[in-house]
């Protein structure tokens, strides 16, 4: 159908025949001559079209955007100052002998080389916006990092294998997707959230190095970096420690952005431990590029009488801390600091005090703020002199139980460094290391895991497990890049014994342990070799790398927020047999009639 693809037509051909095929990209009539830009997926290529060349002509006539054409053409040199340097096929174009109209195209619902589309239109048109130009290279690079894992992995002895879609439901942290069987009568399988158990079983059976570009599915709230099925590339050792893992991932994760970005980052990845994390940047995921850091005040603050901050600082859940912004920003209006004040609101935040720093000389002079009045001088001086503060800065301040101060200062941080263009690098990772192993639950006061059950805790401290859980940290490490978590693994428990105290500390008792982990606790008995892995997010890499916000820009047909399709109408109804094979009734509706 074609002897050359459109990207691949250059000086070396001119004067030769072609056969090229693809999508007319736009039309134009100049004083009797009709210009072509014929699209495939290698390039643009100008077709020229003129009446002495009638048939091809009378085709040409007819031809609108989006129409699919096989063009036979000569190759010739572009006219002095027709030449287009931005193309790759710039200096050439083709002179059509014939022109075959393979399949017409109706008016598109939106140009291909319009930027003010919505999303909703986007999505329902999916296999046209994939036709843009920037999003035929977004998945070009996708597929060229999913290359490059695999080949980086397949050299380092890993081997590829796949595992079970349909399966049993854990808790893993979300809620399952559920598929009912049709064979077992009111039983359901699940579909994976991650292959977790499954890998940790491949280690078992000797493997050692193991890895799959893995589908998961979590029915969980959506946002810009998560979809109910996404893509993980899926990764289990035997006979590794955090630290080896660790080193050989940065070695991956570092060649990759040479080798598709041409970046360098770091020769070793900085590590910090979940602990100061939280204290210096109130998140366990932090954006390095950013400056700003959080100064814990609580001690300075106990005895004021200003009970907005007194109140949490003499709490055992409560934390004062405060973010200094630096120089020149104390010329941020009142407006802007009450914009800032609504947006720590949705982060539980009551208020947003500050501090203006308009000239540290003049002492309390020379500050500006609602809550100095309440502030005697000692503290107010306690205070800045441990945040560093200097004449032109702000101080924030966030005052309630450590979990709000932390997540609406964290976000304030994150909203300040791109507002007030803070940010120093382009691109900064960090391994985030030493996470309790246990987190209460707000709601049930429970124990649960802050990764999941099978995460090992540190070897010198499994005898608290029964005792202590709270006081337990654990093998796990996540990769942190950007402020994005792109990576999460750990060491995974290897022994019964030590895998039982955990699901007791979680409040599992032997019975349902048996039930819903007894495969995993039997193949533990049989020699397990000490294992540990970690899972990447490939959407979100490749959304990093590509820039763009969302990862549904790197997901060739993304669920909407609403965890549907708008293409294909999914999740619809079934009708009342397809129910009854299945063994499932619908409360309520009319298919539960009939």
């Amino acid at each position: 159908m074609r002897s050359h693809l459109c990207g691949e037509i250059n000086q070396k051909l001119i004067d030769q025949t072609i056969c090229v095929a693809g999508w007319a990209q736009r039309r134009r009539d100049h004083g009797g001559v009709i210009f072509i830009d014929l699209r495939d997926a290698s390039g643009l290529l100008q077709v020229v079209v003129d009446p002495d060349a009638a048939a091809a002509f009378a085709v040409a006539d007819t031809v609108r955007h989006e129409h699919v054409l096989q063009v036979t053409a000569r190759v010739r040199a572009r006219p002095e100052g027709t030449t287009n340097p931005d193309l790759p096929t710039g200096m050439v174009e083709v002179y059509a002998t014939d022109i075959t109209v393979l399949n017409r195209a109706e008016p598109i619902p939106f140009q291909l080389d319009e930027e003010d589309v919505s999303e909703a239109v986007r999505l329902k048109y999916r296999y046209l916006d994939l036709r843009r130009e920037s999003m035929q290279k977004t998945f070009r690079l996708r597929s060229a990092v999913t290359k490059y894992f695999r080949d980086f992995l397949e050299q380092e002895g890993f081997v590829d294998i796949e595992t079970p879609i349909l399966t049993k439901s854990t808790p893993e942290g979300a809620r399952d997707y559920l598929v009912p069987s049709r064979v077992h009568a009111g039983d359901f399988f699940a579909l994976p959230q991650s292959p977790q158990l499954f890998k940790q079983l491949l280690m078992v059976a000797g493997f050692e190095r193991y890895y799959q570009i893995a589908r998961c599915f979590r029915d969980e709230d959506l946002r810009a970096d998560r979809q109910p099925e996404f893509t993980q590339l899926d990764i289990e050792t035997s006979f590794m420690t955090e630290d080896e893992i660790m080193l050989m991932m940065e070695r991956m994760i570092r060649d990759l952005f040479a080798q598709q970005l041409g970046v360098k980052l770091a020769d070793t990845f900085p590590q910090i431990s979940y602990a100061e994390a939280i204290e210096r940047f109130g998140i366990d995921r932090p954006d390095l590029r950013n400056p700003l850091e959080l100064t814990s005040v609580t001690d300075l603050l106990t005895e004021v009488e200003f009970k907005v901050f007194s109140g949490p600082a003499n709490s055992p859940e409560g934390r004062v801390a405060a973010l200094r912004v630096p120089e020149g920003c104390s010329k941020l209006s009142r407006l802007q600091l009450d914009q800032y004040g609504d947006y720590v609101a949705n982060y539980g935040a009551k208020g947003l005090a500050y501090i203006k720093v308009n000239n540290l000389s003049l002492g309390r002079e020379g500050l500006q703020s609602p809550i100095l009045k309440f502030l005697p001088d000692d503290v107010v001086d306690a205070v800045l002199q441990r945040v560093e503060a200097q004449t032109g800065d702000v101080v924030f301040f966030g005052a309630d139980t450590a979990k709000v101060v932390n997540d609406s200062l964290a976000a304030l941080r994150v909203k300040l460094g791109h507002d007030l263009d803070l940010l120093q690098e382009q691109w900064a990772p960090v391994w985030v290391i030493d996470f309790p192993m246990f987190e209460k639950d707000q709601d049930s006061g429970q124990w649960t895991s802050l990764h999941h059950p099978f995460t090992a805790p540190k070897t010198d401290q499994i005898d608290q497990l029964a005792d202590d859980p709270g006081s337990v940290l654990s093998r796990a490490y996540d990769l942190v890049l950007n402020g994005t978590e792109v990576g999460g693994g750990s060491i995974r428990i290897h022994q019964t014994d030590v895998q039982r105290q955990a699901f007791q500390a979680l409040g599992i008792d032997d019975a349902e342990a048996e039930a819903k982990f007894g495969f995993l606790l039997d193949a533990l008995k049989y020699g397990a070799p000490p294992h540990g892995g970690i899972a990447f997010g490939i959407d979100r890499i490749v959304a990093m790398m590509a820039g763009v916000d969302s990862i549904r820009d790197v997901i060739a047909f993304p669920k909407t927020q609403r965890a549907s399709c708008l293409l294909t109408e999914a999740p619809s109804a079934v009708d009342s047999r397809q129910l009854r094979e299945l063994h499932i009734r619908l409360r309520g509706s009319e298919q539960s009639k009939e």
